[in-house]
């Protein structure tokens, strides 16, 4: 997703000349087709945190449901803003600073400048204006996937500390090495609209955080695995659909124009891998489980679209269906494994993000139509993100734990976040009173707070 800057476009092997070439300018018309299209796509990426919200919501327990609602909520609000204050500027330099094509900053707000809504800015493609809004929609989602892992027992404080500078400094600078034109930018890295620049950097933000918090209450016990169910599959359906839908706006925008043949292209390889990944999860857990599993298929769709991220403009629509297909088998297995190693995420976040986001990346050094794309390159950028993401993650969550704490007490957990952190029910069940309820969709509903203090220990 880095600002155009090349006079040519690779599309299937065939050199294609841009609509924003900036030696032959482009005409009022493109001007305002590159504008709209890409103010439209960042609607698109908004609807995508509602997408997430209901995702969320649904693959966890009615007793947490405002919390989840909450965290999303705070996450775009302070997203957007921190992005407005200083995060563009980190992300977008300009120039890097002594340390070169590490770190850079443009300095604190925003400035058009004289060219800023002209032609002559980003070669056509958009105005100054719309190329801020539309990274600012990215910039809330990786501090998303963190919340979806660490769901359920994190304390709400220490969740909105963290989220703040995580998306507005260390996503930023991460973001500056490739779309910013940055170290992994000169050495060839590649990642079209964000594999790893975002679903990675988030997933490894996740892993670090389940791992710090250990698992939910009852999720593990005596050495065995007890699934925890969530508290409405239409809900988290509907979720994946909306993502689905805004994946439009996240990998079509990312053209950064209307460039009409590029922009269905990355449209069609984007659908391809989304219905293999469902297809492939769906039958995977299937033949793996008992009964097939819907949660699975969810998870398959959004393990496709994740894979694909990273090459959608650079794939022919078959390569499209095999790296679907790739994502949507390892997701079933890494969940599996995570569960197997007791990290604890209830909506399948890491599995999703960071396993297929760096299976994405990767896939570019193998499928890419540009032969420039390799292997090796793409590597050093998965390895180079996940030390740098866990690094700056491991020292957010332990700072963090020794200050505020990060982990709710087992009675607030129990009881349910939305009645500890916010002193509310997000749905009137007739009946349902302060604390444990059938309603609450817990295995541990109506059981004893003996029982929840055993579940601990073991945990």
């Amino acid at each position: 997703m880095k600002r155009p800057l090349f006079v040519l476009t690779l599309l299937g092997g065939v050199l294609l000349p841009s609509l924003g070439m900036a030696d032959e300018g482009v005409t009022p018309g493109q001007f305002v087709a590159n504008n709209v299209w890409m103010m439209l796509a960042a609607g698109l990426v908004f609807i995508m945190h509602l997408g997430f919200a209901t995702l969320e919501t649904g693959l966890t327990r009615a007793k947490n449901t405002t919390n989840i609602l909450f965290k999303n909520v705070f996450i775009i609000c302070i997203g957007i803003l921190t992005y407005f204050i200083c995060g563009f500027n980190l992300m977008y330099p300009g120039e890097f600073g002594a340390i070169s094509g590490v770190l850079g900053f443009a300095g604190f707000g925003l400035d058009p400048g004289a060219e800023g809504n002209t032609a002559a800015y980003a070669s056509g493609g958009y105005t100054y204006w719309t190329d801020f809004l539309f990274q600012a929609m990215f910039a809330a989602t990786a501090a998303t996937i963190v919340s979806g892992a660490v769901a359920e027992r994190m304390k709400l404080k220490s969740f909105m500390v963290f989220a703040t500078i995580f998306v507005a400094f260390v996503y930023t600078i991460a973001g500056s090495w490739k779309w910013g034109g940055g170290w992994l930018d000169a050495m060839g890295f590649y990642d079209f609209a964000g594999s790893t620049l975002v679903h990675s950097v988030g997933g490894w933000g996740a892993l670090v955080g389940a791992f710090l918090l250990g698992p939910r209450l009852g999720k593990y016990v005596k050495g065995r695995l007890s699934a925890i169910p969530g508290s409405n599959l239409p809900m988290a359906t509907t979720g994946v659909f909306l993502l689905w839908l805004g994946w439009f706006g996240f990998n079509g925008g990312s053209v950064l124009s209307a460039d009409p043949e590029l922009t269905s292209l990355v449209l069609v390889t984007t659908c391809l891998a989304a219905a293999s990944g469902g297809v492939a999860a769906i039958f995977t857990s299937w033949g793996t489980g008992s009964k097939p599993d819907l949660s699975m298929g969810l998870n398959g769709i959004l393990a496709g679209l994740v894979g694909i991220t990273a090459g959608a403009d650079v794939m022919t629509p078959l390569s499209a269906v095999v790296v679907g297909l790739v994502a949507g088998t390892i997701v079933v297995f890494s969940v599996v494994a995570f569960d197997k190693i007791k990290i604890d995420d209830p909506v399948g976040a890491i599995s999703v993000h960071l396993t297929c986001g760096i299976w994405g990346t990767l896939a570019v050094g193998i499928f890419s139509t540009n032969p420039e794309h390799t292997l090796g390159i793409q590597l050093v950028g998965v390895l180079a993100y996940g030390l740098f993401t866990v690094t700056c993650a491991g020292g957010l969550f332990l700072a963090l734990k020794a200050t505020m704490g990060i982990r709710v007490t087992p009675e607030e957990e129990i009881e349910g976040l939305d009645l500890a952190e916010h002193g509310m029910h997000a749905y009137d069940f007739s009946g349902a009173s302060g604390g444990i309820s059938a309603a609450s969709g817990s295995p541990l509903a109506g059981g004893a707070m003996a029982s929840a203090r055993l579940a601990a220990e073991e945990n």
